[in-house]
């Protein structure tokens, strides 16, 4: 495996920029910049538990979040086109854990998160992330997807509901069919208005920022309507005060690190890191799956080609320094890339100009932002959560074999009844153990009688082929088809169980075993010594050499013999040949 080195994509773009890209950057930059500004306001609060300061997440947190993530990603990462910012992927577990352990809590995971996702490109892993199952994928993504739009129910209908709204997913639903009665009418037509709108400009044009669109309208009517006291609907300022365009009350610096790793006693403990520790794990698995997946998806329409452990490393600077401002995780948000795209991008600067963008709106404009109503943010959401739940593909899946219909409908049942951390573990278990018995399954273990085709072995040498293949007498051949590993020792041992014979060889044709693991050499190990006490004796053919380096490092040449590993059949044949007949002359 070669060692990683750090080139970021950008300093590639550099090198051969010109006049043009720059002006294609600046327009795509400005128009990506509009549509996340909207998003990063709305996943921001949607993610916010409220209560006290340590328990809720303001607007300016988004946005200051797209602002240093989108910098970092853009200058640090993989891929050429990659937008970076807060997602609704996130909303959910960052909702569950800001709920646990308060915004000091949040930080810190993000931050670990930050540092497993440079580690993971350290160690040249990105292409290993994509290999985790389309069903986990899907089943965890529409989950959050139906969990985002649970949570936006009550601004969107604008009940009004004393206290807070139960966590559980099931007690939410009960709470907002117990409250029915107090759907505010005015509310409901901002969020259907909202979405609307949204939906409206899409079909007008993919480059319109409908949610931007949105906003604005109900913004202008709702603060015209609610000045006038016709309406008494809820805005961010209602929620959470004057907004102003300064770092959130709780950063990164201002933790208490020394008590973090301080038990009451003042003893040295990971107690709180080692709690926080599954979090970041699932943290750094969901923004890698994301951001690659962008990348990916982003590929396949500019015809580029990223960097996935680069762009590993980035995305782990980007959620080792967004804390440092207060900022939530951060990963490659797949519809502000495609509209950057989409906008003319060429090169990471767009990236840049997309931050710098939402920094002067952070600046000059974050006090306007208390006039957005609640009820459009909830529209704004319900329309990310229809995008994000690719029902299509989920009824696709649910066709499929059952092995993945049992992993998907698991993952998501999961996600939504109890959360992220869990589904995507419990997803995981369930894929590996479905892998290994498919694996398993493909794996078959046969007796070869009379005559072997010599032309079914591609291997084998011109003057091998018209050699004749008949099974001499006294020999018994077996052939091993697939993985020799864990999963089918038991097959193994019950089919070494079955020799009622005693021949004087038995070969055991492995030309079709790719790799063979510890259990595989402890079966073969065990076989031997089992035909020795029968006076049988044991010669592999057709071990490839990766197996056979496997075999020389745990000994097994020592006790079977050498010249008992053979590269082809037809060795193998003769070599058992020879030792039949040299076994009866010693007889004779």
């Amino acid at each position: 495996m070669q060692a990683f080195r750090f080139r970021p994509r950008l300093l590639r773009d550099l090198r051969s920029y010109r006049r043009s890209d720059l002006s294609a950057d600046l327009l795509a930059g400005l128009v990506v910049g509009i549509v996340a500004l909207p998003l990063a306001i709305a996943f921001a609060i949607a993610a916010s538990p409220g209560g006290d300061v340590q328990h809720t997440i303001g607007p300016g947190v988004g946005i200051l979040t797209a602002i240093v993530a989108g910098i970092v990603i853009s200058a640090l990462g993989g891929s050429r086109v990659q937008i970076g910012g807060p997602t609704g992927a996130f909303i959910v577990i960052i909702y569950g854990v800001v709920e646990h352990f308060a915004l000091s809590g949040l930080l810190v995971a993000t931050m670990m998160a930050g540092l497993f996702l440079v580690l993971l490109g350290m160690f040249r892993l990105g292409s290993v992330i994509k290999f985790i199952p389309y069903p986990i994928v899907v089943g965890f993504t529409s989950g959050i997807a139906l969990t985002i739009f649970t949570t936006q129910v009550k601004d969107f209908l604008g009940l009004h509901i004393e206290g807070a709204v139960p966590a559980d997913f099931v007690d939410k639903w009960v709470c907002y069919v117990r409250h029915l009665t107090t759907v505010s009418w005015d509310a409901l037509a901002v969020a259907l208005s909202t979405v609307g709108i949204i939906v409206g400009t899409q079909r007008i044009s993919k480059r319109l920022p409908g949610s931007l669109v949105a906003i604005v309208v109900t913004t202008a009517v709702v603060a015209l309507t609610n000045g006038q006291g016709w309406t008494q609907i809820p805005t961010i300022g209602d929620r959470f005060g004057a907004i102003t365009a300064s770092l959130p009350p709780v950063t990164a610096w201002q933790l208490d690190w020394h008590g973090l790793f301080t038990a009451p006693d003042g003893s040295f403990t990971f107690s709180t890191l080692s709690r926080l520790l599954p979090t970041a794990l699932v943290i750094a698995v969901l923004g890698a799956i994301e951001s690659l997946l962008s990348a990916t998806v982003a590929d396949g329409v500019t015809g580029d080609r990223h960097d996935s452990n680069q762009e590993l490393v980035g995305q782990g600077i980007a959620n080792i320094v967004a804390p440092l401002f207060g900022g939530i995780p951060a990963t490659g948000a797949i519809a502000r890339t495609m509209t950057n795209i989409n906008n003319g991008a060429r090169t990471c600067v767009a990236g840049l100009v997309h931050a710098a963008v939402l920094l002067v709106i952070f600046l000059v404009a974050m006090p306007l932002a208390a006039y957005i109503p609640m009820a459009c943010l909830a529209g704004v959401l319900v329309v990310v959560s229809y995008n994000m739940s690719q029902w299509r593909t989920f009824a696709a899946l649910l066709h499929h074999p059952k092995s993945d219909v049992t992993v998907l409908l698991i993952t998501f049942v999961l996600t939504v009844v109890f959360d992220l951390t869990v589904a995507i573990e419990v997803g995981l278990v369930m894929a590996c153990l479905l892998f290994m018995r498919r694996m398993a399954e493909t794996t078959h273990l046969s007796v070869l009688t009379g005559e072997l085709d010599p032309n079914d072995d591609p291997e084998l040498d011109l003057e091998l082929h018209e050699e004749s293949l008949t099974i001499p007498e006294g020999v018994e051949v077996y052939e091993i088809n697939g993985p020799f590993f864990f999963g089918i020792a038991n097959s193994f041992e019950q089919m070494t169980a079955e020799m009622q014979d005693h021949p004087a060889i038995r070969v055991i044709r492995m030309r079709k075993v790719p790799f063979i693991d510890s259990t595989g050499v402890h079966n073969l190990e065990t076989l031997c010594r089992m035909s020795r006490r029968d006076g049988t004796r044991i010669i592999l053919s057709g071990v490839r050499p990766e197996v056979r380096e496997v075999l020389s490092r745990t000994g097994f040449p020592e006790l079977i013999g050498e010249g008992n590993i053979c590269s082809h059949i037809s060795i193998a044949l003769r070599r058992a040949e020879q030792i039949v007949e040299a076994h009866r002359g010693a007889t004779e």
